[in-house]
């Protein structure tokens, strides 16, 4: 099993003080490889407003925009891999995000994952003139017209939302069949899409409750396989957990004792039940994010044993 980080680069928990410069975040992507974290992850919001996330919040909070971090940091390290989580596919066009992913699987040489999903934050539909209405029928379009310019190098598409017509990937970036594709997913529908096209799968548990069983980890994705055609086991399976340090640092008062993760100790014992229930890869938001707790993490995953 490997276990990836979710870097900072948004401010939605604004009380632990403004959204840190690339320089920092920078810093933690090279101190995540160092420590052999398998990838870096970055979330897809352009801003947040009050009540978004934290009932306390006030006015606007503020992000940096993640391809523009991934690309320099696709620059900046060697090994380890990067991807949002999730790209907010109806924010762009999807031929253009095929493109940039194509090209930045190039900058990476090869180390390009894409993550893609429905999009959640109204706000920021709102602010920079997204389309929030039919979300999932827009993804669907959307990966209609992606992954085959990713896989194959051309799609001619002609759809509801979006237009494709004789678009063609050239050149292509070094991954064979372009980077591999994850989504997020939940609910049945999305569940299918991502059966239909992903080849990761990322179930967002978050907190600390771990499934009991690998039907109840599942979730229903392998009903959604079995209705697709897809044998569930050339589907990788990815799990997001929330991991509090509190001893090297102040947590967000959002999450109290219990609603998170807690320390190395409790990432060892849940990343370990995660890889017996089938778990591939694992994205660690880690409060607070800092070397310190990368290294309290780096020190969870040895004594969990799941080293991939």
């Amino acid at each position: 099993m490997d276990v990836g980080v979710v870097l900072p680069i948004e401010e939605q928990l604004s009380e632990l003080g403004p959204v840190l410069p690339y320089a920092r975040v920078r810093a933690l992507a090279l101190k995540a490889e160092e420590l052999g974290f398998h990838s870096v992850w970055t979330g897809d919001h352009l801003l947040f407003r009050a009540f978004d996330v934290m009932p306390t919040a006030q006015g606007t909070t503020g992000a940096w925009e993640s391809w523009t971090i991934l690309t320099a940091l696709a620059e900046a390290t060697c090994r380890i891999r990067l991807g949002p989580w999730v790209m907010a596919t109806p924010l762009r066009n999807p031929a253009i995000v095929a493109k940039m992913a194509a090209t930045l699987d190039e900058v990476s040489g090869g180390r390009f994952i894409l993550g893609l999903g429905a999009g959640w934050n109204r706000p920021t539909f709102d602010a920079f003139g997204g389309h929030f209405d039919h979300r999932v029928d827009r993804l669907e379009e959307a990966l209609q017209i992606i992954t085959p310019l990713l896989r194959e190098g051309h799609v001619d598409f002609a759809g509801h939302y979006y237009d494709a017509r004789d678009c063609e990937i050239v050149p292509r970036g070094p991954s064979p069949n372009g980077p591999p594709i994850l989504i997020a997913a939940q609910r049945p529908r999305m569940l299918r899409l991502a059966a239909r096209y992903a080849d990761l799968w990322n179930r967002s548990s978050g907190y600390p409750d771990i499934p009991a069983n690998r039907e109840e980890f599942l979730a229903g994705m392998d009903e959604a396989c079995a209705e697709v055609g897809r044998d569930l086991a050339t589907l990788t399976l990815t799990v997001r957990m929330f991991v509090g340090f509190p001893r090297v640092g102040p947590m967000p008062p959002i999450f109290t004792e219990g609603t998170y993760i807690n320390g190395k100790e409790g990432a060892a014992e849940t990343l370990h039940a995660y890889a017996g229930l089938g778990a591939s890869l694992a994205f660690c938001q880690m409060y607070p994010c800092t070397e310190a707790a990368l290294e309290e993490l780096a020190e969870g995953v040895e004594m969990a044993g799941i080293n991939g």
